[in-house]
């Protein structure tokens, strides 16, 4: 199956360089091109996209907007946005994340990178390149007077709905392992693994598994470390 990836940033040099890398490989094909949010949301319906490259700082409706109503709409509900930003560490990550992106890639990634990144999304498993995403979430949820003031409440009565094993498969989860990672560690089957995580994200409302480490961190369930 071809993945079909959308490319949204303002800076037309950059798009064409992602173009020729995208479309050299034989999974993938770039179906269009944005120059700003708006356009991005709507290419995103029009060319069946599977992923998105997205700016996060573009002109008009920038990539934080668009990626909110990107999966806000249950017509795009397939669709998987990656975050991308000149900065490994952006105050605006966090929020697209929260907002229903998958993850992000600073524009400095290799390429190899990129790829498996747009991969990943695709496949709708792990939460996406580098690690340094779960230390970002931590850094930006651990910031203000405290950091018990970023804790959600509600999502934290929500964990209530999960089993033992399911919230102990969330703590992994937040830890960024991937499936087979965490079943070697809690001595069960990948499968078995799967099936925890697709339900954790049913119970606790999760486009993917991006948002379940957010949702691990807000919760206080995973505690944030402050180097």
């Amino acid at each position: 199956m071809t993945i079909r990836v959308l490319l949204a940033d303002d800076q037309a040099l950059l798009r064409s360089a992602f173009r020729v890398l995208v479309d050299s490989e034989s999974d993938m094909e770039v179906v269009g091109e944005a120059s700003d949010g708006a356009e991005a949301v709507r290419l995103a319906r029009e060319a069946r996209a599977d992923v998105v490259l997205m700016d996060i700082r573009m002109p008009g409706t920038d990539g934080l907007a668009a990626t909110r109503l990107i999966s806000a709409d249950p017509g795009l509900a397939q669709v998987r946005v990656v975050m991308l930003t000149t900065f490994e560490v952006d105050e605006y990550v966090v929020q697209s994340l929260r907002a229903g992106a998958s993850g992000f890639l600073g524009k400095g990634a290799e390429p190899d990178e990129l790829l498996n990144a747009i991969r990943i999304a695709a496949g709708g498993e792990a939460l996406l390149s580098p690690a340094a995403t779960k230390g970002l979430i931590a850094k930006f949820l651990a910031q203000g007077d405290g950091a018990d003031d970023e804790r959600d409440p509600g999502r934290a009565e929500r964990l209530k709905a999960l089993t033992g094993r399911e919230r102990e498969v969330l703590v992994q989860v937040a830890g960024g392992h991937s499936n087979d990672e965490i079943a070697e560690r809690l001595e069960v089957s990948p499968l078995t693994v799967k099936t925890h995580v697709n339900r954790a994200m049913a119970k606790l409302g999760a486009r993917d598994r991006a948002q379940l480490v957010v949702i691990a961190y807000e919760s206080g369930l995973v505690r944030p470390r402050v180097e």
